[in-house]
């Protein structure tokens, strides 16, 4: 595969996992706010987003850990396809990566918050599940 269809595979793969997890996948600055909001090292422009989204381009294995870490998909598969791709999204392995996906914002959205706040969601996630198992 040439570098060009490598590029173009990866940008289909990358909107794929952004609709899976209720994001557009036509909006760069969208995506560049949310992998900035969830990378330690030095953040993406709305250009270097828009590069990915449309093929020209494909992230650093770093940046592209990270994106599939947020996404709820397995990083060798965004970088190179497989058995993953065809997957049709009634499919419940189309499910099981929109729910690991929505954990991963979850956790995201946790780690923004102050060590108070973090505090009272994992005792109230603890209560939850408590009682979810004495059903």
């Amino acid at each position: 595969m040439n570098s060009s269809n490598e590029r173009e595979s990866f940008s289909q793969r990358l909107q794929q996992a952004l609709k899976n997890a209720h994001y557009s996948p036509d909006s760069p600055t969208r995506l560049a706010r949310e992998f900035n909001i969830r990378f330690d090292g030095r953040p993406i422009t709305v250009h270097a987003a828009r590069k990915w989204l449309v093929g020209e381009a494909i992230p650093t294995q770093e940046k592209l850990r990270m994106i599939a870490q947020w996404l709820g998909v397995p990083a060798e598969w965004l970088r190179f396809g497989g058995p993953e791709e065809g997957a049709p999204n009634g499919d419940n392995g189309a499910n099981l990566s929109r729910f690991e996906s929505a954990d991963v914002k979850l956790i995201a959205d946790l780690q923004r918050l102050d060590e108070h706040h973090r505090q009272i969601a994992r005792e109230f996630i603890r209560m939850l599940v408590r009682v979810n198992y004495q059903k």
